[in-house]
């Protein structure tokens, strides 16, 4: 089966070819046309296909430390996690699970202020922290935070992780 698309205003096209065989000599071949509203981004020359939502405009300012004292300031998209802000913006913070709450690689201390607003960590994550090196009263693990509004301007610390 052989896929082609093309952009005709704000709707793609896409045609899929279907190719069954009735006998060793005769092919019959089909085109069969879909229009699509899915966003396309051009890589290298070449359109692919995403059905990712859009970026959302509506950042805000967080800063994230490190280890050694850094302070990173970044623009967080309200409504992603504090890991994926994380990576998209190079800062080492592992994520070992991809953010499936399956490890505590991507744990985060919050400042009281901030903490108490979060909302109450389920006992799954509450078992993963108990395996979170300098873990304390106001961690959390990043992959279960997403960002808001009123975090503008927060700090959150990312402690050693013993190596």
């Amino acid at each position: 089966m052989l896929r082609g698309a093309i952009r005709k205003g704000q709707q793609i096209i896409v045609a899929t070819q279907h190719t069954s065989t009735r006998s060793t000599r005769s092919i019959k071949t089909s085109w069969r046309h879909k229009k699509s509203n899915l966003p396309t981004s051009t890589i290298g020359g070449y359109r692919s296909f995403h059905s990712s939502r859009p970026a959302l405009n509506n950042t805000v300012p967080i800063t994230y430390v490190d280890p050694t004292g850094e302070e990173i300031e970044v623009q967080a998209e309200v409504g992603k996690n504090l890991l994926d802000i994380a990576h998209d913006n190079n800062i080492e913070l592992e994520g070992a699970c991809g953010g499936e709450l399956a490890c505590a690689t991507c744990h985060l201390i919050f400042e009281q202020e901030i903490y108490d607003t979060l909302p109450e960590k389920d006992e799954e994550e509450d078992d993963m922290l108990d395996l979170a090196f300098e873990l304390t009263e106001t961690s959390r693990l990043g992959c279960q935070i997403c960002v808001r509004e009123d975090m503008a301007g927060m700090k959150v610390r990312i402690p050693d992780d013993g190596f």
